[in-house]
């Protein structure tokens, strides 16, 4: 993997920062520079979360010539001008200071492949490399939700004399505080009887973090441990200053009495020489740091690796985010508690630590295995790195579950994108919001059983008894819903959501999930559909029509109008299995009239535009302008299998039309009348732009914007009409923008950080592949496409699909392919 990876130079870096955690877990992030940041672990989004004095070290020492030095394995990160709405280069304070004072490395080179950052770090006497990951087994829920950070350190002496080694590692235990209340030093809210301890066993040495005097349902009551897989390693479990720590690094002696270790395992330091070791709690309003020591002396081209675990429990997630919808004197003063799944697997963090070592070896075989998949086929090195990160935003503070196991999303999680409307701590836009989730694509691939949690809160909480379904759902869900009131982005029920539930319903029913317990659902979410927007089956949809713009939309309209045509394909192909033939046909007649209505009415010889009917209003509409989303239900039709649903000569000419008159390189001269998510001279596709005029002097919210979503929705459809060309134009912009430079690769942004709709991506990779799989028949549909080898990610297994000389065949590598047939067109 580490060869496949781009390497990037710190100081080209500044704004990566790769999440390490699992799914609903929180997590936290390690810089291209090799710093800690973005801490997370207390249940709420915080971009900005700092853990004061949580870093690595390392002391070598050599006998002839004496040497003795000393590092922090962080390099320093140079100062640049701010990227707007981002803030992933942040370099907390105190990181700053550390290395004012103490002596960093020279540089570091970041490699990453999503789960896995390689660091290596420059200017030491010894050769220092990092691997640092969560452990990630698409398919597999429980093993891609752990709460750990697991670090491997390797550590060559390329020297002719042996060399004395000392790797450290520093925390601060975080025990009781809200994860959200800025820290100053060791001084922070919540904090106060704070105890570090030392357990010692199975060749490991554990720091364990923990506060027993706070109430054991606060937000921020747990555990955290620090382990390395060194028996005899020292331990400093009580200083508050890093000064403090990095003496007693500067203090260890070559050769200690290590055996005292083995006979006092709860013994934090087994030198003589050493400070007086603390074990009490610490005072009101403060916290202790505490850290690990591990020693080794290496010969002349010897290889030492050391392992190290940080593992975290906080099982209380509350409801803590502001809701959509009018005040609910239900909620009272209290804020609701939900729980964390990962809560009911394990006891507490030492429980967590205890999994994570005696499984380490093949959780991190199988986390590679998938990594190799990507990085063995034959997606460019840009691409697989890309769609390697779509598996981080499941897997970030954006979604959560609870402690039913229930899967739920924000829109994103609170960050300098958002502090115009709602502050930069939390979750963004709760919850499920379904129009946004109509582009996410990759946890449907990686996670089956999570989309069909969601489904299952769709048409069993969320849905009205008349039918519709709101696009918002309230936590808890035993609270009443966003029923007959305002709800928010937009007021009123969002119809692209809506439509969007069918096809995701479909979607999953391909992936293998039940028909049954949803179809009931389906026909009456149908059923309100067609009575309100087409209740003289025209097969066209009339009226407003609100969507996921935050705004109604009205009139004939390609963006509404071709996901009601995929969703009646798709409720024509679930009524079939569903014994509803007379629907189907019925459905199919529906289509047919739509479908040639909306082709005569909206397709102006180059692409679709909208027009509007008597009462309408101009205001928010494009009428005339050329809508980046405008064939969206095509994108969906081709992930399913569904076929054209509009000529496919205008469908082509359409997406000609929107690279050629959207996609723009060079916003230095560009007029930002709200978000800025491309500028100087970055290539994005505009959402929305009038090449033959007629802007509205209220044009459509967000068309001067560039979403990552809307991007990856336009590459991928392309690449299933055979563009190529206009889908690399679009994908090279976008990977440009979010190269680490200016932009993290591992959060692409908009109304927050790990923007949901971002997950269109992975559609992106089914295109390259040109594969369809369904697993009612166990067919694997390939469209026309080249030599190569292609990551396959099918409902029951993963491995890899390749295309040569001799036809088609798949390479399991987890799990088992289902494959009834192959069919190649």
């Amino acid at each position: 993997m580490n060869g496949a990876a781009r390497p990037i130079p710190h100081g080209q870096g500044r704004h990566v920062a790769m999440p390490l955690g699992g799914i609903g877990t929180g997590n936290l992030a390690i810089g291209a520079d090799g710093g800690l940041r973005q801490w997370q672990l207390q249940n709420c989004g915080n971009h900005r979360g700092v853990l004061p004095y949580t870093f690595f070290a390392l002391r070598v020492s050599t006998w002839e010539p004496p040497a003795n030095e000393l590092f922090v394995l962080q390099a320093r990160s140079p100062d640049a001008p701010a990227t707007p709405l981002v803030n992933d280069d942040h370099v907390p304070a105190w990181q700053r200071d550390l290395l004012r004072t103490r002596r960093g490395v020279s540089g570091t080179t970041f490699r990453g492949l999503y789960p896995f950052a390689h660091l290596e770090y420059h200017g030491l006497p010894v050769e220092v490399g990092l691997e640092a990951f969560n452990p990630l087994v698409p398919l597999d829920v429980d093993d891609s939700s752990l709460p750990v950070a697991l670090f491997t350190f390797t550590i060559a002496n390329p020297g002719p004399l042996p060399a004395q080694v000392w790797l450290a590692a520093a925390a601060q235990n975080p025990v009781g505080h809200d994860g959200t209340t800025p820290i100053d030093g060791v001084r922070g809210l919540g904090y106060g009887g704070n105890v570090n301890s030392v357990r010692r066993a199975g060749g490991w040495t554990s720091l364990v973090m923990e506060n027993p005097v706070i109430d054991p349902a606060s937000p921020g009551a747990g555990q955290m441990v620090l382990t390395v897989d060194a028996a005899d390693a020292a331990v400093l479990p009580q200083w508050t200053h890093p000064d403090e720590f990095l003496a007693f690094v500067a203090g260890r002696a070559v050769y200690g009495d290590a055996e005292r270790a083995r006979h006092a395992s709860w013994q934090a330091d087994y030198q003589a020489s050493g400070p007086r070791q603390g074990f009490g709690p610490s005072p009101a309003g403060l916290t202790w740091n505490g850290g690990v020591v591990a020693s080794m002396v290496l010969a002349p081209g010897e290889t030492r690796a050391v392992r190290l675990c940080l593992a975290w429990y906080f099982p209380n997630r509350y409801a803590n985010f502001v809701q959509f919808g009018p005040p609910n004197p239900q909620w009272g003063p209290t804020r609701f508690w939900l729980g964390n799944a990962y809560a009911t697997r394990f006891a507490d963090a030492l429980d967590v630590a205890a999994h994570v070592r005696e499984r380490w070896t093949p959780l991190r075989d199988t986390s590679l295995r998938w990594v190799d998949v990507l990085a063995d086929s034959s997606l460019p090195a840009q691409a697989a790195e890309h769609l390697a990160a779509q598996a981080s935003i499941p897997r970030s503070p954006s979604c959560f579950r609870t402690a039913d196991g229930a899967f739920f999303g924000f829109e994103g999680v609170l960050g300098a994108s958002t502090v115009m409307w709602s502050g930069d701590v939390g979750g963004s836009c709760p919850l499920n919001c379904t129009h946004v989730w109509n582009y996410a694509q990759a946890v449907a691939r990686l996670f089956p059983s999570l989309e069909r949690s969601m489904r299952a809160t769709e048409y069993e909480v969320m849905q009205a008894p008349e039918g519709y379904l709101p696009h918002r759902v309230i936590a808890p869900t035993y609270l009443r819903q966003l029923w007959d009131v305002p709800i928010g982005g937009p007021v009123e029920p969002a119809l692209d959501g809506m439509l969007g539930a069918v096809l995701k319903t479909y979607r999953e029913v391909r992936h293998g999930a039940p028909l049954e317990p949803w179809w009931p659902g389906v026909k009456r979410l149908l059923g309100h559909v067609r009575a309100t927007w087409d209740p003289e089956d025209s097969g066209v949809l009339h009226g407003v029509q609100p969507s996921t713009h935050d705004i109604d939309l009205c009139g004939l309209n390609p963006f509404t109008g071709t996901l009601w045509l995929a969703a009646l394909r798709a409720a024509e192909e679930m009524a079939v299995p569903a014994g509803e033939p007379g629907l189907a046909a019925e459905l199919r007649e529906l289509f047919d009239r739509g479908s040639a209505r909306y082709d005569e009415a909206l397709f102006n010889g180059s692409y679709y535009v909208q027009v509007l009917e008597e009462g309408d209003s101009a205001e928010f509409q494009w009428l005339e302008g050329c809508l980046a989303d405008q064939l969206i239900g095509q994108w969906w039709a081709h992930q399913l299998g569904l076929g054209h649903l509009l000529p496919r000569e205008h469908v082509v000419s359409a997406l000609r039309a929107v690279v050629g008159h959207n996609l723009r390189t060079g916003f230095r001269d560009f007029d930002h009348p709200y978000r800025v998510f491309a500028d100087e001279d970055d290539t994005g596709l505009l959402m929305c732009t009038w090449p033959l005029g007629g802007r509205p002097a209220v044009p459509t919210r967000y068309c001067d914007e560039v979403w990552t979503g809307s991007e990856y929705q336009v590459a991928a459809h392309c690449l299933w009409e055979g563009l190529e060309e206009e889908a690399q134009a679009i994908l090279a912009g976008l990977w440009r923008r979010y190269d680490g430079g200016r932009r993290n690769p591992y959060n692409e942004i908009e109304c927050g950080d790990h923007y949901v709709r971002a997950m269109a991506g992975w559609s992106v990779l089914d295109a390259l592949a040109g594969a369809s799989y369904d697993a009612t028949s166990g067919r694997l549909t390939l469209a026309p496409r080249g030599h190569g080898r292609w990551p396959l990610l099918l409902p029951t297994g993963w491995g890899t699909l390749v295309r040569d000389a001799g036809g088609a065949r798949v390479v399991p590598a987890h799990g088992e392919l289902r494959i009834s047939e192959i069919i190649c067109h």
